[in-house]
């Protein structure tokens, strides 16, 4: 089969399209005709070789596809059938014509979804739903903000914030980018990081209040400023470190506030819980984007021939919503 591979790290002309052997489901696993993938940071920085896949995955990038059910290992428990639509959360993978990966991760697409479109949902929901409401137990009537609101992430999170019931603030970097975070995405408040301070317009937005929860996608170089930005008892969650990993970190703040600071990841988790995310997902975020309460935004979609350039547009961070290849 084709699939794109990473000649050494580096930038998106690292990627390139090879002929590898297509793979073989095993035991609980489901093989998936690949429809489409979504580019999703931690590509970017496998790419780059900073986040090398985990023990037993694929070296393959890709973490999330839509496609259709092609086959079937021994022992899969899920009721699937051949040509089922579905979506599947991945390890690595995903830039591919085929991807074998255990039942448990995978989902029948949405009703009212199309199959290429699909394949911005399985990553952004489950990494949004595991650490909003799962890890940080974001409550109706609490305050959340989103750090980069417009990207894949964000765009899922404010959405799913705003119709679980939080009050929802997110950042982004041009005034194009605020506009789309309240006019399409619902966010209560939209801030500019590279014209304002996050912390003082929360602050004056909330009457002193702050944030109950953060979803980060920044790490070190957002650290201190996130602690000054949670509201008492706040959880920060912090899910990425594209402004680094050390940070010096006022922890009388921290135990003032009696707040907690959170890392997490989901591409390393076992399959037991991927399962069980994906289960919440199916049963807590499907039913919203089949009713139109959450909308996909796909921003633009390349050939997986033309990997390297559809990284290279998402390295520009114009977009705004999902990237996709699609095979």
């Amino acid at each position: 089969m084709k699939a794109i591979g990473i000649k050494a790290p580096g930038g998106p002309e690292m990627l390139e399209l090879r002929e590898v052997p297509a793979p073989v489901p095993g035991s609980g696993e489901v093989l998936i005709d690949v429809v489409a993938a979504g580019i999703n940071r931690a590509d970017v920085q496998q790419r780059r070789g900073f986040y090398p896949p985990p023990a037993g995955a694929s070296d393959i990038p890709g973490l999330e596809v839509s496609g259709r059910i092609a086959g079937f290992g021994p022992n899969v428990a899920k009721a699937f059938s051949k040509g089922d639509k579905v979506v599947a959360l991945l390890s690595g993978g995903g830039y591919a014509q085929q991807v074998a990966v255990s039942a448990e991760q995978v989902l029948r697409i949405p009703a009212g979804i199309d199959v290429v479109t699909a394949a911005a949902l399985p990553e952004v929901a489950a990494t949004v739903y595991s650490n909003l409401f799962m890890t940080a137990q974001l409550q109706a009537g609490e305050t959340v903000l989103i750090h980069g609101g417009t990207g894949g992430i964000g765009v899922m999170a404010v959405q799913l914030a705003k119709a679980l019931g939080a009050t929802v603030a997110a950042t982004s970097g041009s005034e194009e980018k605020t506009s789309t975070l309240t006019a399409f995405l619902g966010a209560d408040i939209a801030i500019n990081y590279r014209e304002q301070d996050f912390v003082e317009v929360l602050r004056e937005r909330t009457g002193g209040h702050g944030a109950d929860v953060i979803l980060d996608v920044v790490g070190a170089k957002y650290l201190k400023r996130n602690v000054e930005a949670l509201a008492q008892y706040g959880r920060l969650v912090i899910i990425g470190l594209q402004g680094g990993t050390t940070a010096e970190l006022d922890l009388g703040m921290l135990v003032s506030k009696r707040a907690a600071i959170i890392g997490t990841t989901l591409r390393a988790r076992p399959t037991e819980e991927k399962g069980a995310i994906m289960n919440a997902v199916r049963d807590h975020v499907w039913p919203l984007v089949s009713n139109g309460k959450v909308k996909t935004l796909v921003n633009k979609t390349f050939p997986l021939a033309q990997a390297a350039q559809a990284h290279a547009y998402f390295d520009s961070s114009e977009h705004m919503g999902k990237v996709l290849l699609t095979v």
